[in-house]
Order: C-alpha cells, then structure tokens, then sequence
C-alpha cells in the first residue's frame, strides 16, 4: 500500500494545494487514490450529502480525485469558536466545544478511531495522501500528536516538507524545522519542496545545494508562484479570490485543478515523489 505524507513548515506553506496536485496526479496514473487529513482547524466547512461536515480542504482533494467527499477524509475537525477554544468534530458531527487545554489532554482519545478510519481506507485505495497541519516542529505539541510527527508514526508514513518561499526565510524555515524533530522523525523527511518562487531559478541552486548538505534530505521541488481560483480554507491568503465569494461552475473548477497538477508535474521530481510514496 502506497502512502505519502505533505507537511509544512508553518501554516499556509503549501500543503493542501499540493495534497490537491498529487490527487488529481494519481489518479490521472490510474490509481484509487485518497485524501486524509486525522484533524483540521478551519472556520470554514463543506456540507456532505448527508448532513454531515468536513473540511473544504478535504472536500476539495476528493473532486481533483474524483471522488465524492466522505467523512474519513477529516474524521476530526476543529471550528474556531474563540482564541482557546473550538467545536471539535468528530466524523462529521459536533461532539463538544472545548477549551485548547481539554482538547490536548482529550485528543490522545482519538488517535484510535483515527488509525480504525485510516485502515479502512488503506485496505480500500491504492495510495493514501495524507496532509499534515500547521507544522510538526510546534514541540510543544508533539505529546500525544495525531496530526503531524504522531500520525506519521501511527500509519508509517513517508513524509516531504513544504516551505513557503515567497513569505522570506525559507531556508530557515526548512533548516530549522528538521532540526527541532527528533532523529526518528527526521529520518521520515525523503524530500524538500520549495513553493512560491518568484524570479530566476539560478539564484536559489546555491541555497539548495546548501540545505541539502545540512539536511541530508534533497529538495525535489521548486513550484513557482501561481494564482488558483481555488477556494481557501483559512485567513492566511495571499490574494483574493472568486472561488471565495460564489461557486464555480464544473468546468471552471476541473480547468483550476489540471493547471495545479500540470505546474506539480513540471516543477516536482514525478519519479522521486512515486519512489517515496512506494508506488
């Protein structure tokens, strides 16, 4: 069974559209493939047909796969409802509002039925793609984590790190998220992504050259930055959108997502990515 894991250095570095790329890419292969997301935080949320909710994340990873959102894509989901505390959602229903300090101590409950949902799904599917959440250097977090370093454990997964470059310090941000993991979390990282570039290319392969020295783990991906009519699950935009104030037609939906894939096929190492994955 394929399986690979997107995190990031921070939030908004990349992760779902990526996630979104390589559904729409997969599948394009001919393989079952299949979004997972164990717990998102998102204010906004995708309403499935049978009155249950997930995150529009998910919900649009399942389309670029051709898929029909399901509940196991976000079998825990967050929704803000002040600065320290959420509606935790459980498999598509509201289970409880809880404060940040009850829902750390509560969320090893979880990891369970999480690894329950991602069996099902991995006997079920070809590949699972499986996205993390903010980044898995938060340390203070890492205790009872069912979302980033914890998961990837829990479903032994192979993992590629995501930066965002356009927002500065990129190579820090790598560089530093590696350091903070420990060995055996570090040894999960196969490959670096650096999304958003701007400019001439041959300005960063010095950098690149460099961060692989210090890591030990090859940057396989440069992604130029790129608008998307795609909607947006959280507050950290880069730009304003269509897609974020009214539905968009079929067609105009399927055009977005062959322009990510296509700019993910020409911008990613394919082969390197399916050799990670076990594909």
């Amino acid at each position: 069974m394929a399986k690979l894991m997107v995190m990031g250095t921070t939030s908004s570095a990349g992760k779902s559209l990526i996630v979104t790329g390589l559904m729409r890419y997969f599948t394009k292969e001919g393989l079952r493939a299949y979004p997972f997301k164990s717990q998102n935080m998102s204010s906004k949320k995708y309403m499935l047909k049978d009155g249950r909710f997930i995150s529009t994340a998910q919900a649009l990873q399942a389309i670029a796969g051709g898929l029909e959102p399901d509940v196991k894509m976000n079998p825990v989901l967050l929704i803000p409802k002040s600065n320290v505390g959420s509606m935790v959602v459980i498999d598509g229903k509201e289970y409880k509002h809880m404060m940040a300090r009850e829902y750390f101590e509560f969320k090893k409950e979880l990891a369970p039925h999480i690894k329950e949902v991602f069996s099902k799904i991995e006997s079920d599917n070809d590949i699972v793609i499986i996205e993390g959440a903010g980044s898995p250097a938060e340390i203070n977090l890492r205790e009872n984590d069912i979302v980033n370093m914890g998961l990837a454990e829990m479903v032994d997964a192979p993992v590629i790190l995501v930066a965002d470059i356009d927002r500065g310090g990129v190579f820090a941000s790598l560089y530093g998220t590696v350091m903070l993991l420990k060995d055996e979390e570090r040894a999960r990282i196969k490959g670096l992504v650096i999304n958003k570039f701007r400019g001439d290319s041959s300005l960063l392969h010095s950098g690149i050259k460099e961060i692989e020295s210090l890591t030990g783990i090859p940057v396989i991906g440069l992604i130029p930055y790129e608008k998307f009519e795609l909607v947006d699950e959280d507050s950290l935009i880069d730009y304003d959108k269509e897609a974020n104030h009214r539905e968009q037609t079929k067609e105009e939906l399927e055009k977005e997502l062959d322009k990510l894939e296509e700019i993910l096929k020409n911008n990613m190492d394919m082969d390197r990515v399916r050799e990670i994955a076990g594909v």
